[in-house]
């Protein structure tokens, strides 16, 4: 069961450096979409970052959802962390609106806005922490 475990908290590195580095790289996608008129390397660079971390989301739910059924038994703690998951995928969902957004040139969102959306995150991850390695319940 260790590999499951050793294989879950890589995609989920590799899934967190995607949530945190993509809202900010927005904001200088936005810059440079302004400052170009056009579709520019930033823009480039953040689309595929989100798109290859897509994959690394599903390999890491896939298999916490697995460690939860197999090892933790869905301890109460789990479900509080499934929650939390949960909210944090619903976070990214939301992040990839930003990028579809974004591959068409609409930035609605100003940059305090995606700075706090960006802060959001961590917030959100630093719970899910918390929960796993206090286990509360």
């Amino acid at each position: 069961m260790n590999w499951v475990k050793i294989i879950h908290i890589l995609a989920v590195m590799g899934w967190m450096t995607s949530i945190f580095a993509v809202p900010r790289a927005l904001i200088y996608w936005k810059r440079e979409w302004a400052r170009l008129g056009d579709f520019g390397p930033l823009g480039d660079l953040t689309i595929r970052l989100y798109r290859f971390s897509s994959g690394l989301a599903v390999i890491a739910i896939a298999t916490g959802l697995w460690l939860a059924f197999a090892v933790w038994g869905f301890d109460p703690w789990v479900h509080l962390k499934l929650a939390l998951v949960a909210l944090l995928a619903l976070h990214y969902l939301w992040t990839g609106v930003l990028v579809r957004r974004g591959r068409r040139g609409v930035f609605r969102e100003s940059d305090l806005f995606l700075r706090i959306f960006n802060e959001i995150s961590v917030l959100i991850v630093i719970a899910i922490l918390w929960a796993v390695v206090v286990k509360p319940f």
